[in-house]
């Protein structure tokens, strides 16, 4: 079946499939993979602790596949400059740069006269509004069953997106509560021109920084294994729910800010748990949809899977007459 949308137009892929940059996770193994099973995999750029070591993982994607690949830069959550990292992405023509997490207008600005195209992840109308005014060829709109950073309106992915569909002329990818290819369909029923899917992809084989713990959690919990941290503080996020965010949620309650949760919510506590399996002393991102994760997958069989249950359900629409 033809599943060509303006998303696969514009980025030259085969299915409206996007990895999503997944802080600390999100490397050359995987992005190449997604690449090569049709759709767009991601380098996470800030996640990585120079520009020559970005370089080093592009170069690595560029040995694994000859399509399409991004980079993603979560230019407002590590607290230093993106300006070099974002050097060596245009120097190594990198065909597409994703931002989320801060003002894109610095880095838009910096791909003037680029043919790099341009992808901001949103949480909110608003917020998509500002993307397309200033420049984004698309826009990635997340809802609350999301994981990771989340918006601070508590929209779900069913109303956010055809909302922001409705509001804007450029293409638009849904996120949050995505991974198979019910929601797959969902999201196209929507309005949506693709979808993106974070939590999913660390469940797959490809992700070799996930330690199998991380996995093995994301397999085996349910819808309602995770919560909602940092809301005290401006950055609501959607994490594992374990003693640690039990913690985190403690000194949120009295009301500490930034001050008292920064040791608890700082990358160190990340990679405690996704890269050791620490999961006493530290947290880890993922979506409500882990409730829908029942297998560690390649990339490949992954989004094999979610083309044919596509498939099926179109076939069971044309029945409906």
């Amino acid at each position: 079946m033809n599943w060509e949308t303006r998303v696969t137009k514009l980025l030259n892929i085969d299915y409206p499939i996007i990895q999503g940059g997944l802080a600390y996770l999100a490397y050359a193994d995987l992005a190449g993979a997604v690449s090569n099973a049709g759709g767009l995999g991601q380098i996470t750029a800030m996640s990585l602790d120079s520009p020559e070591l970005l370089r080093e993982e592009i170069k690595k994607v560029k040995s694994i596949t000859n399509k399409p690949f991004g980079v993603n830069y979560a230019i407002g959550q590590h607290g230093r400059p993106f300006e070099d990292m974002l050097e060596v992405a245009m120097e190594e023509e990198v065909p597409v740069i994703s931002m989320t997490g801060g003002n894109p207008a610095p880095i838009f600005k910096r791909l003037e006269g680029s043919s790099c195209k341009k992808l901001v992840l949103v949480a909110a109308r608003r917020q998509a509004e500002k993307a397309e005014e200033l420049g984004a060829d698309a826009v990635m709109v997340v809802g609350q069953e999301g994981g990771g950073h989340l918006g601070k309106q508590d929209l779900g992915t069913m109303v956010l997106v055809p909302k922001v569909v409705d509001a804007l002329s450029i293409p638009v990818i849904a996120s949050g509560g995505i991974g198979d290819g019910r929601g797959f369909m969902a999201a196209l029923s929507l309005g949506a021109e693709g979808i993106e899917m974070g939590t999913r992809f660390i469940a797959t084989k490809e992700c070799l920084h996930a330690h199998p713990i991380y996995k093995e959690m994301l397999v085996k919990g349910s819808e309602n294994d995770t919560v909602v941290i940092k809301k005290s503080i401006g950055t609501p996020a959607r994490a594992i729910h374990n003693k640690w965010t039990d913690a985190i949620l403690a000194i949120e309650k009295n009301e500490l800010g930034y001050d008292g949760l920064k040791e608890h919510v700082s990358g160190v506590a990340n990679k405690r748990f996704i890269y050791d399996g620490d999961i006493e002393n530290g947290f880890a991102w993922a979506g409500q949809v882990m409730g829908l994760i029942d297998d560690v997958p390649s990339t490949e069989e992954l989004i094999t899977r979610i083309i044919e249950e596509a498939e099926e359900i179109r076939r069971k629409w044309t029945n409906y007459r």
